[in-house]
């Protein structure tokens, strides 16, 4: 794959302000924070209905897509603001019932009766927008939970600072940093991909994506994870931490692309959208969170 000069500075100059507008929201505050990533969930789902109908050749009733999105969007806050002020309670036969969770379950069941009541949409097309609540919505929801839980990092005085990193005993306190971590990852392992792959790049990765390939692949991970470890050091945080959590960013995160690439595949598209030009659309760009952010998410809170 030869590499393209024209291609890539459009590719950089639109990179450079979906760069500005992503670190604006996510470093401004909390409040921002939660408006970009809602914004970045509607706009994935509404990419995802296209597929779907264009994959399966139908009309989704645009009453069901937003209901999913509504459905889609309460999850994403049930899972992302668990530990915030969101909460309330009832005593039902006295059993205590989180309120948020049973407007989700509500709201959820209401769905599943809308949409297998409507017989015009093949039954395998229903499943798959189903799916999209895992795909998607879990997916932004456990990144708003990334970013509101505060993550430290204990280490006692007579470990050595290397693998784990830094020298304060009472630990690091992460909270923005892991979401942003995860952003510059993916960034940085696309855009080392594309650009060891156009020079050197030679052994397609996957069928389904016959522009990536080996070279590129393995040399964006490297590179991404390398940056991480710098980073680390230079902020004197974990560099154990970031190293880990960017490998296993950047791993599931080319999983991520080549689902949406087989869905697009499927659906017979370029792009999800044209959103950005020489990015395509918020799965395009997003695909890769998709699947890394959950993986992450699991080694922070399970495994740390």
């Amino acid at each position: 794959m030869a590499f393209n000069w024209k291609t890539f500075k459009r590719r950089t100059l639109t990179a450079i302000i979906f760069a500005a507008v992503m670190l604006t929201g996510l470093l401004w505050n909390q409040w921002s924070f939660l408006i970009l990533f809602s914004i970045i969930h509607f706009g994935c789902w509404w990419e995802y209905f296209k597929l779907v109908e264009k994959i399966y050749k139908t009309d989704i009733d645009r009453f069901i897509k937003f209901f999913f999105m509504f459905c889609g969007f309460v999850l994403m806050m049930v899972i992302g603001l668990n530990n915030m002020t969101f909460d309330f309670w009832i005593w039902i036969y006295e059993f205590k019932i989180s309120v948020k969770w049973l407007i989700w379950v509500g709201s959820f069941l209401l769905l599943m009766i809308f949409l297998f009541e409507n017989k015009l949409i093949p039954i395998k097309a229903k499943w798959l927008c189903l799916t999209g609540l895992a795909y998607i919505s879990l997916s932004w929801g456990l990144m708003l939970a990334l970013n509101n839980y505060s993550i430290k990092i204990q280490y006692a005085n007579h470990l050595p600072p290397f693998p784990y990193g830094g020298f304060n005993p009472t630990g690091i306190e992460y909270e923005w940093k892991l979401p942003l971590l995860i952003i510059a990852a993916i960034w940085v392992n696309d855009t080392m991909a594309y650009i060891i792959g156009s020079l050197i790049g030679k052994t397609p990765l996957s069928k389904i994506s016959p522009k990536k390939t080996w070279e590129g692949t393995i040399g964006g991970i490297i590179l991404a994870v390398g940056i991480s470890i710098l980073i680390a050091i230079a902020a004197d945080f974990s560099i154990f931490v970031f190293a880990t959590s960017t490998l296993i960013c950047v791993i599931f995160g080319t999983f991520g692309d080549l689902l949406e690439s087989k869905l697009k595949r499927m659906a017979s598209v370029k792009d999800s959208g044209n959103l950005m030009p020489g990015h395509g659309g918020f799965l395009d760009r997003f695909d890769s969170m998709l699947l890394a952010i959950p993986a992450v998410w699991v080694y922070v809170f399970y495994f740390l």
